[in-house]
């Protein structure tokens, strides 16, 4: 049984959606500390050929505040200004209506929770991709232990005997030396995003949300792209 922990992001890039495809167990990882100015709180979309962040606000309470604890701070008028940035972007897109759905929770001011808005909108991706690990909270176990052990001690939990992790984090996984010897395997990520064609960008921009994706190409081959089967798409 294959396991991914990551923290749960908005409107993720393809790599996120690449590693879902990839296992069994999928837990987000919503027992960790809060970073504002993070990939937790917001992402990127081209503006004028620019690749420009949109952000959710929120209310964070301390510095040690974990991520499942972030609550969204709809003083500030964010809903209404993303859903008309957005509508502008890709108005003109061949895909425009198979993107409107994934915006629906940001319309939804019953959603309080930055986690609880994440988790919506990457499971609702994620089931129109066709992907179907079984989604699991971090925080609904119960574990404890910091840093790679806390990872270890999640996939022990679940009885996964392989540990997929994004390359990045492979400095510090190595470093900490605990899955070294532990009977879980850990292995990394290999996915390098094709080029796909977008809409209205004189210079094409990687590493976009997913959003950007999905308008362009649709659902069908977006589920290609994703499992690096997007080779000139």
């Amino acid at each position: 049984m294959k396991c991914a922990i990551m923290q749960p992001t908005y409107l993720p890039w393809a790599g996120y959606f690449n590693l879902i495809s990839l296992v069994d167990y999928f837990v987000f990882l919503d027992d960790v500390q809060f970073e504002r100015r993070s990939w937790q709180s917001r992402n990127r979309i081209p503006i004028n050929d620019i690749p420009t962040w949109v952000t959710v606000p929120v209310k964070q309470s301390s510095q040690k505040q974990i991520i499942k604890e972030v609550l969204i701070d709809d003083e500030q008028r964010w809903r209404e200004k993303h859903l008309k940035t957005f509508q502008h972007i890709y108005a003109k897109h061949p895909f425009l209506k198979e993107i409107e759905p994934i915006l629906d929770p940001l319309r939804d001011t019953s959603i309080k929770y930055l986690a609880d808005l994440n988790i919506l909108i990457i499971e609702y991706i994620a089931q129109k991709l066709k992907l179907c690990p079984r989604f699991i909270r971090a925080s609904d176990l119960s574990i404890g232990e910091k840093r790679s052990d806390h990872l270890l001690s999640i996939c022990k939990k679940l009885e996964c005997n392989e540990y997929l992790s994004p390359l990045g984090s492979a400095d510090y996984l190595i470093q900490d030396g605990s899955f070294d010897s532990s009977g879980v395997l850990l292995m990394f990520q290999n996915y390098t995003p094709s080029v796909y064609p977008q809409q209205g960008v004189v210079d094409y921009v990687t590493h976009l949300s997913i959003i950007d994706v999905i308008a362009n190409i649709g659902w069908e081959r977006t589920a290609l792209y994703i499992k690096g089967l997007g080779e000139g798409i």
